[in-house]
């Protein structure tokens, strides 16, 4: 499983588009984004699990999608969402999106998630008959 390389693409457009004056704040608007789900991904024997750290969140509001090799995760706010005026702000509960590829050996069809705990765990089991098999060689 991989970050989407299309990520880097869209930071530097918002980037180029922040050059040109267009900035939520002092901020360029891809560091906002970006920063509102930090991601966590680690390999167990059978799965991928992906721990996206949103706090504050509500788990109706997120949005999981599978297109083809790609996969989205998402988090729209609230309409209505109260906008205090900030004295100091050093977390947002803004939306995010966030790509990855999958890799062949994910079983598309068995992802599942949860939300609890301000984690938005993602369970990315692999197909059967794509584990890789650890076997050793002999060497002769």
């Amino acid at each position: 499983m991989y970050y989407n390389q299309s990520c880097m693409r869209q930071r530097q457009a918002a980037a180029q588009e922040a050059e040109k004056g267009q900035q939520y704040g002092n901020r360029p608007a891809f560091n906002r984004s970006m920063q509102r789900a930090a991601v966590n991904i680690y390999k167990t024997a059978n799965s991928y699990e992906m721990l996206v750290f949103a706090p504050g969140r509500i788990r109706e509001h997120f949005h999981l999608d599978v297109n083809g090799q790609e996969l989205s995760v998402s988090y729209t706010p609230p309409e209505g969402f109260p906008r205090p005026e900030w004295v100091l702000r050093e977390y947002s509960r803004g939306g995010f999106k966030r790509s990855f590829t999958l890799d062949e050996s994910i079983d598309k069809n068995a992802i599942t998630a949860k939300y609890a705990d301000g984690v938005l765990q993602v369970s990315l089991p692999l197909l059967a008959e794509k584990q890789s098999l650890k076997k050793e060689i002999v060497i002769q």
